[in-house]
């Protein structure tokens, strides 16, 4: 029996469809691999960075770039992207993203330039941006409501969780054992089967009848706005707060988000973002604690990783070995446990648990010092709080998705993603202020990363509060 969603006017309102097992599963493969090379992607440059600096003759300031490049665009166009899954159809949404993001991979992968590798990362970011709600869109629109879905959600969390761990690991194995440029070159094969296997596999997720307009004034104003807003943020650590480029960007970004909203509530008539999906509880509450949780989650992978090799003096390689507890862990309690749990507690009590353990395995992590060794200083930590975040991550979806119409799956995944991309960077400027030391030598950095993880155990904290205000159950809309 397929659940059915309200939607208002001028949209389709259309059940998931039925497809069988086999295809089902296929799809979720496909869905889970192309989420987990866009995630992958924003972190498996960072070991490679000393080697493409030597091999293209990137300056020390350019350098940042590689990275900044992609993530600008990514967090600037997921907006844009969502929306274009609803008006194009998921299926043109997903192969159309993986092409995009696989051509610029081949490029980057192949460039001989520093000017030429940024403006491929900046394509491939681009491509992700339309890749990465299209992913979500395709498993909501194959799998119907319920278990089968949440565990859909659940694989595709865990999968998105391990890409991002993972992107250190990789990076470094594969720049130490063949080139910084397969790092690029290896979306490429991966790339193209998917858009071979997702023209055949994914369902075209639009019904007949007239196509959606696009809302080019809303996606000008969030591009510009999330891009001026994350360009500010990421310039914070090394021009200073009161620089004023960034101080202009953020400004700037600040206004022309104000703006947008405004636009959206009042002059279009197909927002990009429809204020009806911000009038939903568990969108609405959902998002915010998305925010905040991504302002923890995302920084947690960078303080560890410095606090490893300039605490540890451990290198880049062994570093990313000491993700592996993080990223196993998350993975099989995402994609095993957490479903059975949601079952029987439903998304509310889930997320307030979890953000709730999440918080302890942080301040226990806190607690480092200059004679803590990996065991008590990262492993211990280490299993709490992969624990605590992957039962928080897969409910937290759900919660969000589970009250939006079919016509507005594409927007409410793309405000999902760019929460959590803006979270994170939000978080990072904060906490790496916060980190910041006057002192030299082992016992100051400890310190100021030890402040750091404290604070995200706080914010935690206020989070399991916040998801409170989410709905006890999903509302079950009928039309």
């Amino acid at each position: 029996m397929t659940q059915e969603y309200g939607a208002s006017e001028g949209s389709t309102v259309r059940a998931a469809p039925a497809v069988g097992r086999r295809r089902a599963a296929w799809i979720l493969g496909l869905a889970c691999a192309a989420q987990f090379m866009v995630v992958l992607d924003v972190s498996v440059v960072n070991v490679a960075l000393p080697s493409i600096r030597t091999a293209l003759g990137f300056t020390t300031a350019d350098l940042s770039w590689v990275v900044n490049a992609y993530g600008l665009a990514f967090a600037g166009l997921l907006l844009l992207g969502g929306r274009l899954a609803d008006v194009l159809g998921h299926r043109r949404a997903f192969v159309l993203g993986l092409a995009l993001f696989s051509g610029a991979s081949l490029v980057g992968g192949l460039a001989s330039s520093p000017a030429a590798l940024i403006a491929a990362r900046a394509v491939q970011g681009a491509g992700a941006a339309l890749l990465a709600p299209a992913t979500l869109t395709v498993l909501t629109g194959t799998f119907t409501e319920g278990p089968s879905r949440t565990r859909a959600l659940g694989a595709w969390t865990a999968v998105g969780v391990a890409g991002g761990a993972a992107g250190n690991l990789i990076g470094g194995a594969l720049t130490e054992y063949l080139s910084w440029r397969w790092i690029l070159l290896v979306n490429v094969p991966i790339g193209a089967a998917g858009v071979l296997l997702g023209g055949r596999l994914v369902p075209g997720g639009r019904d007949g009848g007239p196509r959606p307009r696009l809302d080019v004034a809303g996606a000008s104003l969030a591009t510009a706005g999330i891009a001026g807003l994350t360009f500010g943020l990421a310039q914070t650590n090394s021009r200073g707060v009161s620089d004023a480029l960034t101080a202009g960007a953020t400004a700037a970004g600040v206004l022309a988000l104000a703006v947008f909203v405004r636009v959206e509530a009042r002059v279009v008539h197909t927002p990009l973002v429809p204020p009806r999906l911000l009038r939903i509880r568990s969108v609405g509450v959902g998002n915010l604690v998305l925010l905040l949780t991504g302002a923890c989650l995302i920084p947690m992978w960078y303080f560890l990783s410095l606090y490893m090799q300039q605490v540890l003096h451990y290198g880049p390689l062994r570093t990313a070995v000491g993700f592996l507890p993080h990223t196993l862990v998350t993975m099989a309690v995402g994609a095993r446990l957490a479903p059975r749990l949601m079952e029987r507690t439903g998304p509310r009590t889930l997320i307030v648990t979890s953000a709730v353990v999440s918080a302890a395995g942080f301040w226990w992590q806190s607690r480092i010092s200059p004679d803590s060794g990996y065991v008590d200083g990262i492993l211990g930590p280490a299993l709490v709080i992969s624990i605590g975040s992957g039962l928080l991550l897969t409910p937290i979806t759900t919660a969000v998705t589970s009250d939006v119409a079919p016509a507005d799956a594409g927007a409410a995944s793309g405000l999902m993603n760019t929460t959590k991309q803006v979270g994170g960077a939000l978080g990072l400027a904060v906490l790496s202020t916060l980190a910041a030391t006057d002192g030299v030598g082992v016992p100051a950095l400890t310190a100021g990363y030890a402040r750091a993880f404290l604070a995200i155990a706080v914010v935690l904290t206020v989070t399991a509060v916040v998801a409170l205000a989410l709905p006890r159950r999903p509302e079950r809309r009928t039309g």
